[in-house]
Formats: structure tokens, sequence, C-alpha cells
């Protein structure tokens, strides 16, 4: 199946979860916000939210710096 993440198209398993996204594209451990189809899904349901086919994903992830 394909959704759209942080902008450009990514082929993914049926199935897939936030949690494995994050995974899969290398966020990992990370904290980070994903927001699917414009609804944030909070870091409690990241495991149980099951991506669907045309969904649109974006992460975003705090950079530090001084």
């Amino acid at each position: 199946m394909q959704i759209t993440l942080n902008g450009e198209s990514r082929d993914i398993a049926p199935g897939t979860t936030v949690s494995a996204l994050l995974a899969l594209a290398g966020y990992g451990g990370r904290k980070v916000a994903v927001e699917v189809n414009l609804a944030v899904v909070p870091r409690s349901q990241h495991d149980q939210h099951a991506l669907a086919d045309g969904d649109r994903v974006e992460i975003i992830h705090a950079i530090g710096g001084g």
C-alpha cells in the first residue's frame, strides 16, 4: 500500500503501525510528533494506530542547536 511520508510517496506493508513506520524511517527511539491526515497521533497510540492506503503522515522531530 502507498502512503505519503513527509511529502514523499512510500510503499509500506498493509497493517503497518505508526511505531513500525518510525522504525522503518529511522526514527525509532527518538522523541517525535506524528500527524496522520492532519490529526496528531498520541505517542501512547503509536503501537495500535495502523496506517491505511493513501494516508498522509508527517513526522516532526526537534533539532537542538545553539
